[in-house]
């Protein structure tokens, strides 16, 4: 092998690659969003991840590119760690199919019309339509990507091939493949080119190739196809460095599984050869036997895995621990996948999971607030503190995620759903802030040992349980795909309004009655008005829907028509709630 052959060799892995490159993308163009949305919703049963893994693999090329897709889901939130495993099992399985697409080259035709069958007949056909659709068809131009990426794939081989050809003679080349029989050595040479390559597919391509020079037998193939098993872990866990837990538990199970799959298979293949004796470990490879023991092996090993999801489950969550087991999200983990850009629909569904957990964390921050209260602590202070960060760290990045999301064309019902979402999220942040006022005033009556009187507190606990409901009724309503406006909210924070009202003027006269201390009364008022304003930023995100579904209806309202609206819907549940939290209709009169 002269440098003719090496610079032939290399340019043949550049075409290899780039060509399975090309045809990958232009198959994921093609299909739009459309593999994406597969991934995170038919995953609800291990053996539909498992079928759904395999077939979007088998058509990107690329088990890597699944695995960091599925990552991407998990990591945003779209897709539970448990659902994820079967796609990576199934991803495991369809990057085999690569190794059956080089095999082609194997194929030739006889005389006559026979030789249409030959390889180099179908790539001159493939490469020239290929050709014609790109170049004068707009609407099949990324099918034409797609051809002209399996043509380039297919050259690519050939070349290799050609290149090293020569290597049959080479007694110094056929001593070094030699010692790869050695499975151990096998496994490691494996795993280590393909940690080079990041790309499986690759890895198995180059072996194919190199089965030209009639050096490589199975005892040779075998534990460097193991070892390429899991050199292809590698990209899917630089994937998740900056991913959450789940993120980054789901980039280990690819790890895990193939390196059990390896142990495994490689075990009880080596004990019964040692106990049997096989023939054929001596037999010489061709690509086509190189992608049928690459393929039985991906497939014993899913088959092996598949009735010990839970247990791939238990294993990675004991070895990956969760540094926040309370179910309190990191606030540098919020995680909105930049690579959905580009896909409106499968961005505003991991920007929908974002701002559900955003409402969550409101909800509990008004919670744990009004605890405080009578019940005050410095871990319940500490967390509403970090309920009003994370809901900073929320609007900041889903606002940002979102804007850049609208300069993308939309469509109607995506218009909507981003106009809601800009239009909530500085209420939900809002009403996180009225929180920590209120726990700033907890912790002050703590340190000051101030008591509110009896009468104080009892209209204090009337207005706390109408929050509580409101911030209930709000977060179920926002989070509710198939909400209809009943203007129980609204009806809620009119009475809220005329409960803060009226415990203010109590306060007052209990002031110039004497029955209640300036030192008592200091941070009343205030506190009133941080409920108060709890209960309006709620009623505000549920007029920010009340627009968004008059518009799904080509209804659109000027502000005196949406007000009309809503006072027509509140007037059925205000009776409710006057009667239920003790005032008269009048009252619904006083204004703070």
């Amino acid at each position: 092998m002269d440098i003719s052959n090496l610079f032939e060799l290399l340019c043949g892995m550049a075409m290899f690659m780039f060509g399975m490159s090309l045809m990958g993308d232009g198959l994921k163009r093609a299909a739009g969003a459309q593999l994406e949305r597969l991934l995170a919703k038919l995953t609800n049963t291990p053996l539909k991840g498992i079928l759904l893994g395999t077939g979007v693999t088998a058509v990107i090329q690329s088990s890597s590119a699944t695995s960091v897709m599925t990552v991407g889901f998990v990591n945003s939130g779209m897709m539970k760690f448990r659902q994820s495993i079967g796609i990576i099992l199934g991803s495991i399985l369809g990057t085999s199919i690569t190794g059956w697409i080089i095999a082609l080259s194997e194929v030739q035709g006889g005389g006559g019309w026979m030789s249409l069958l030959s390889t180099t007949t179908m790539v001159g056909i493939i490469a020239v339509a290929g050709f014609c659709l790109r170049s004068f068809s707009k609407k099949h131009r990324l099918i034409g990507d797609i051809m002209l990426g399996f043509v380039v794939l297919m050259v690519g081989i050939s070349s290799m091939s050609s290149a090293m050809a020569p290597l049959q003679e080479s007694k110094k080349f056929i001593n070094i493949l030699t010692m790869f029989q050695n499975p151990l050595l096998g496994i490691l040479v494996g795993t280590l080119f393909t940690a080079v390559l990041q790309s499986a597919s690759a890895a198995v391509g180059i072996l194919q190739a190199l089965t030209a020079t009639g050096a490589i037998d199975f005892k040779t193939a075998l534990p460097i196809l193991l070892g390429i098993s899991i050199g292809a872990a590698v990209p899917v866990l630089l994937s998740a460095i900056q991913a959450s837990i789940e993120g980054r538990r789901t980039a280990f199970i690819y790890l895990f599984a193939s390196i059990i799959g390896v142990v495994v298979c490689g075990a009880v293949f080596y004990i019964l050869n040692a106990v049997i004796g096989f023939t054929f470990m001596g037999v010489k490879m061709t690509p086509i036997t190189i992608a049928a023991v690459n393929t039985l092996f991906r497939l014993a090993n899913v088959i092996i895995l598949m009735p010990f999801i839970g247990a791939l489950d238990k294993l990675t969550c004991t070895l990956i621990r969760d540094k926040h087991p309370d179910d309190e999200q990191d606030i540098n983990q919020i995680q909105l996948e930049e690579r959905f850009i580009p896909y409106p629909s499968l961005a505003i569904s991991q920007s929908r999971s974002a701002i559900y957990d955003m409402a969550k964390t409101a909800l509990k921050s008004v919670k744990k607030s009004v605890t405080a209260l009578e019940e005050y602590s410095d871990e319940l202070f500490e967390k509403v503190k970090r309920y009003e960060d994370l809901a900073d760290r929320y609007e900041n990045d889903i606002g940002t995620y979102l804007m850049r999301l609208s300069q993308n064309e939309l469509k109607e019902s995506e218009n909507a759903d981003v106009f809601k979402f800009l239009h909530t999220l500085t209420d939900f942040e809002r009403i996180t802030d009225h929180c920590m006022s209120i726990a700033y005033i907890a912790k002050n009556n703590k340190e000051e040992n101030i008591v509110y009187s009896q009468k104080a507190g009892k209209d204090l606990q009337v207005i706390i349980s109408a929050v509580i409901e409101n911030m209930d009724l709000t977060v179920n309503s926002f989070m509710d795909e198939s909400w209809k406006p009943d203007g129980r909210v609204a009806a809620l924070t009119q009475v809220i309004r005329a409960l803060c009202g009226r415990a203010e003027m109590n306060h007052v006269k209990r002031l110039q009655a004497g029955e209640c201390s300036l030192k008592q009364g200091s941070d009343y008022g205030e506190l009133l008005t941080d409920l108060e304003r709890i209960a309006v930023h709620s009623s505000k995100i549920i007029m920010a829907m009340l627009e968004v579904e008059a518009d799904s209806y080509h209804i659109h309202l000027t502000g005196e028509q949406s007000l009309k609206v809503r006072d027509n819907m509140i007037e059925k549940s205000t009776q409710e709630y006057v009667e239920k939290y003790g005032l008269n209709i009048s009252d619904l009169q006083i204004n703070r």
